[in-house]
């Protein structure tokens, strides 16, 4: 194990992709400007606790001014059974194998033993993907500590824009998502085993990290952002899979329209800084970048 943790991206994904706040949090929103057209950007966490209800009045401000919400994938026209129908395809194994194939005798034990704590039987999860089986885990675990992405910022954002009449757009389709997922899957065993340590330390590894997105705290969420991406092998690909090539597409979809738009975007908070990031790709294509 490493002397400096790394945090793993799918636990990251979980909570910024897959936490909302009070009125007196101060999460991050962002202005974007160029040729005196105006639009916003905001960080967002999927999962909050019953005391994160409720959008900060620059935010809504933001989305009212808007033209339209962006955002990675718009789930609100979604059915639960659609969602179901649509996921289950890129969760499931194939070609004979299984969860035990697919893992280390000693992480396969792991798993085993963490479910039968739990009165579950690995057995249900016997034709899923490692990946599809660890954000399971996460959510038990983010459920266990008060939290539910029903009062998650995304679908809040959502829900104001649709009760406003604002239209509504987003970066990528349910299934480009998830089949990210499937570029990580010879990882599998350092994916799990990374997660296991963060599940045993939910202070270090959640409640901080939520603390400083409430806080709008960019300097630690930059340091989360290099725990997940360090010059591992591991590190490398998944910010190039899961992150970079993303916000490279995001960038090329948002900056013609950006140029003649007022858009309120919403994405996953680590989508935002450093090299990679949304900030500095806007920044170094010409637009001013400011904190509101």
């Amino acid at each position: 194990m490493k002397a400096t943790p790394r945090i793993s991206y799918f636990f990251i994904m979980v909570l910024f992709t897959v936490l909302s706040f009070n009125s007196l949090a101060a999460p991050a929103l962002f202005k974007i400007e160029k040729n005196g057209v105006s639009s916003y950007l905001f960080g967002t966490v999927h999962v909050g606790d019953a005391s994160m209800k409720g959008l900060p009045k620059n935010v809504t401000d933001a989305i009212s001014a808007s033209k339209e919400v962006i955002v990675e994938v718009d789930i609100s026209k979604l059915t639960p059974l659609e969602m179901q129908q649509r996921s289950m395809p890129f969760m499931m194994l194939s070609d004979g194998k299984t969860l035990q194939t697919e893992l280390s005798k000693q992480n396969y034990t792991k798993l085993k033993d963490y479910f039968a704590k739990k009165s579950i039987d690995i057995a249900m999860f016997n034709g899923i993907k490692p990946w599809a089986v660890m954000v399971t885990m996460m959510q038990i675990e983010f459920q266990n500590a008060g939290y539910s992405d029903k009062t998650g910022i995304d679908k809040q954002v959502l829900s104001y824009a649709k009760e406003h009449n604002v239209k509504i757009g987003e970066l990528e389709t349910l299934e480009q998502q998830l089949q990210m997922f499937d570029g990580m899957a010879l990882l599998s065993n350092e994916m799990i085993e990374e997660t296991f340590e963060q599940l045993a330390d939910i202070n270090t590894y959640f409640i901080k990290l939520v603390n400083a997105w409430k806080s709008g705290d960019m300097d630690t969420l930059t340091d989360y952002y290099n725990m997940s991406f360090d010059d591992s092998n591991y590190g490398e690909i998944s910010e190039q899979v899961m992150l970079v090539n993303r916000n490279d597409k995001w960038v090329e979809q948002l900056v013609p329209r950006l140029t003649n738009e007022k858009l309120f975007i919403a994405v996953g908070a680590l989508h935002l800084p450093e090299q990679h990031g949304l900030i500095r790709q806007l920044q170094s294509r010409g637009f001013d970048v400011t904190r509101l």
